[in-house]
């Protein structure tokens, strides 16, 4: 069996709750080796951080763009000292989730830019790679990116051709999950089928971001079928579809996608290793 990385998973996140141990165990037993669990607050440093001890995975201190309008300047402070303060952690791997969120109506793009620029900082500072949110805001994070050179993985990618090419030119992974299994997802799946092999990694950002066949219908949803939430163990079937477009064996994108995560994350390398 192909052994995967979902380098973006909100195992911490409520809508896990106390089932987050059993999650991770189905994700395990269908094949994904290890996991990497993003902050998206201050508030939640410490349960990521449980969270990949206690299941042999890794994760990622950051503030959330979505989360910068309840965010307090102290609160870089915080992360500062956090990432300070575990820099001898082999699990912390990154600073994230951070970016830029362009789609989220009533959020202030002057004030995310500000937390997204000292997050840059401080990745820079601490020596770590970031985990970027790319949603309708590819061009400004490159702008920033050009000027404070980090590198690492642009999460659920969905841009341009060429905004793909700049983000891999300045030394990022593209992550690819649930959405590039809709067949209207015309662009997304190009992108897939036709970046370099190098460039692409895969994730499930469970909960959110459902494959196709998690989705349930507006009509399905008017007749009471909640929304399934998406797990970590969808990854290999994600990667099945990624597969298929690219033409390859499953094993062969486990294989390469594994070796991009490491290349994007240095510190998972030694994690991966020790399993």
């Amino acid at each position: 069996m192909p052994a995967y990385v979902d380098t973006h998973c909100h195992l911490d996140a409520p809508e896990f709750g106390d089932e987050a141990a059993a999650v991770r165990q189905r994700a395990q037993r269908a094949g994904v080796a290890h996991c990497v669990i993003p902050a998206v607050d201050v508030a939640g440093f410490g349960a990521v951080r449980a969270l990949a001890h206690r299941g042999g995975d890794s994760y990622a201190l950051g503030i959330h763009p979505v989360r910068t309008g309840e965010a307090r300047e102290q609160d870089l402070a915080e992360l500062d000292r956090c990432l300070r303060e575990l820099r001898d952690d082999p699990r912390l791997v990154a600073v994230g989730e951070i970016g830029l969120d362009h789609f989220v109506p009533g959020l202030d793009r002057e004030r995310q830019e500000f937390f997204y620029r000292e997050q840059l900082l401080l990745a820079r500072r601490h020596g770590l790679p970031v985990i970027l949110h790319v949603r309708r805001s590819a061009d400004r994070l490159l702008k920033h990116l050009r000027e404070l050179p980090v590198a690492g993985i642009a999460h659920a990618f969905n841009g341009s051709e060429q905004q793909a090419r700049a983000f891999v030119e300045l030394g990022f992974k593209l992550g690819f999950g649930g959405a590039v299994t809709y067949e209207r997802a015309l662009q997304l799946r190009r992108l897939a089928a036709g970046l370099p092999l190098s460039a692409l990694v895969l994730e499930t950002d469970a909960p959110d971001i459902p494959p196709r066949w998690l989705y349930r219908t507006a009509a399905e949803r008017a007749a009471g079928q909640a929304q399934p939430r998406n797990e970590p163990a969808e990854l290999p079937r994600i990667a099945e579809v990624v597969a298929g477009l690219r033409g390859v064996p499953a094993e062969a994108l486990a294989e390469a996608t594994t070796r991009n995560a490491c290349e994007a994350l240095a510190r998972l390398a030694p994690l991966l290793g020790a399993r």
